[in-house]
């Protein structure tokens, strides 16, 4: 009777284990995410702008970095609309930011990137973002709508 039991406890126990560990694996970050292109010039300013504003917690700068009607979808917030709305939005925000590009596309003066960002230099994709952008009259890109969310799934409650 006590080697069922064991075998029983040892069955349930590995169970368990494997349960946890896939609870784990569920919330980690996928590890294949998507190689960096490079940029054009002109499209890969809008990341370094936007990284070197970050981490100056410049909430002005980054406003100058939309269109004025621009949008901020922020991450379980309403969207924030238009420059001042934004910098409002930013101010206080910021810190280490790395911004990569996995796909972009322009035509005429409408474009897009698709990325990743972290906090570290060379660290795993913290999560990913869009930007959706427009070229001004002055030939300068600007951030019509900016979207990102972690790459983390959100813990159940």
């Amino acid at each position: 009777m006590t080697r069922i039991h064991l075998s029983i406890i040892g069955r349930l126990a590995a169970g368990f284990v494997l349960l946890g560990l896939a609870a784990v694996a569920a919330q980690a970050p996928d590890v294949s995410l998507p190689p960096s292109v490079e940029l054009p010039a002109e499209l890969a300013r809008v990341l370094r702008d936007y990284e070197a504003a970050w981490t100056r917690r410049d909430a002005a700068a980054l406003a100058r970095l939309f269109t004025e009607d621009g949008y901020v979808m922020a991450n379980g917030g309403p969207p924030v609309k238009g420059r001042a709305a934004i910098e409002k939005h930013y101010t206080g925000a910021g810190g280490a930011l790395f911004l990569r590009a996995f796909a972009y596309a322009n035509e005429g003066s409408i474009g897009y990137l698709l990325g990743g960002f972290t906090g570290a230099q060379g660290a795993t994709d913290a999560g990913k973002f869009t930007l959706t952008l427009r070229k001004g009259g002055d030939g300068r890109w600007l951030i019509v709508s900016d979207m990102d969310s972690p790459n983390r799934r959100p813990q159940a409650r």
